[in-house]
């Protein structure tokens, strides 16, 4: 009870507005949940205290939600998918949160963020949230915060959580190791579209949705064949064949099928004890990852580093010192990297 008790601190702990400011996530007020996604999402060091504080309060009410990723490349629909499918649910007595990541620039570092306005008729129903959010440059286009945003939302109520990825780069892999299930949607493009997928995607998906069948029936039914016939060949987790579902977001169709698909993809992998080892996996990369993002924002804040950077980088760029020279010079500059900051 007392290691209970530590590792999930009472709300008392909280300072008056925090407390509130949890109180109205539970209470699932959109607009609590906003602003404590915003405090999650902040870099600065009081907000990040006091989102960690947040979190332990809202943990234990989080965890229980179906989380879908979805991704696939630009032009693909994802956007119309999402809205579609989320209505579907919504309907369906489901709360449906999506956390849309928006890639940020790497020139500017700034973020469109418009996936709102590309999902206007979801944005509108009491029972979605849509959170857009910029990717901060973080590898696989999934912003560094996605994973405590989606125990924020679990904790507002949302029983289906889906993540959207600018799918790109490492985006489905990252996507694939913080959700359920994972959705790519295709186009009905026939061989070329099967071409287009790497193998590594293939390994990744649980289920494949071949959006826009309705521009051409013949052409979406002969993809989801070939992408049918290509997942059968790939090993099998926990006995699941995952399978390629032609579908209309436009046109509303095809998509319960879809979510039978999905339905019985979770139960298999339910009662195959899959799923909670997934959730265990995930929990430990997540640690991981928190210790990595963590060392590499004190080792540039660090002092000495600061001090050293400027001068190794135009030594590394002239050709004067080498890049293994330059980091060792750096990693023995920032030796208290771990002392308290």
């Amino acid at each position: 009870m007392r290691a209970a008790q530590r590792a999930h601190p009472p709300p008392d702990r909280l300072d008056p507005a925090d407390r509130k400011l949890a109180a109205g996530v539970l209470a699932r007020d959109p607009r609590a949940l906003a602003k404590a996604i915003t405090l999650v999402e902040s870099a600065r060091r009081d907000h990040q205290a006091r989102a960690e504080a947040i979190l332990e309060t809202l943990l234990p009410h989080a965890g229980r939600s179906f989380r879908i990723g979805i991704s696939g490349a630009p032009g693909a629909g994802k956007s119309t998918f999402i809205e579609t499918f989320g209505l579907f649910l919504t309907r369906r007595g489901h709360r449906v949160a999506v956390l849309a990541v928006d890639p940020t620039s790497a020139l500017s570092g700034g973020s469109i963020l418009g996936d709102k306005t590309r999902m206007e008729s979801l944005a509108r129903d009491p029972n979605a949230f849509i959170r857009p959010s910029p990717s901060g440059g973080t590898l696989g286009g999934v912003a560094h915060k996605t994973r405590e945003a989606m125990l924020v939302c679990e904790a507002a109520g949302h029983d289906i959580v889906i993540v959207e990825t600018v799918g790109v780069g490492q985006s489905e892999t990252a996507v694939a190791g913080m959700t359920d299930c994972f959705i790519l949607v295709a186009l009905p493009n026939a061989g070329d579209d099967l071409q287009a997928i790497k193998r590594g995607i293939l390994e990744l998906v649980d289920l494949v949705a071949v959006n826009k069948a309705d521009l051409d029936p013949k052409a979406a039914e002969l993809a989801r064949t070939q992408i049918a016939n290509a997942l059968s060949m790939l090993p099998q987790r926990a006995g699941w064949a995952p399978p390629a579902v032609a579908v209309s977001a436009l046109k509303a169709e095809g998509i319960e099928t879809l979510w039978r698909e999905a339905e019985r993809f979770r139960a298999t992998m339910t009662a195959s004890g899959a799923a909670a080892a997934k959730r265990k996996h995930q929990a430990l990369d997540w640690l991981a990852a928190l210790i990595e993002h963590e060392l590499r924002a004190r080792f540039y804040q660090h002092p000495a580093v600061k001090h050293e950077l400027a001068a190794m980088r135009a030594a590394v760029a002239a050709g004067t010192v080498t890049p293994a020279a330059a980091a060792a010079k750096l990693l023995n500059a920032a030796r208290g990297l771990l002392a308290p900051g």
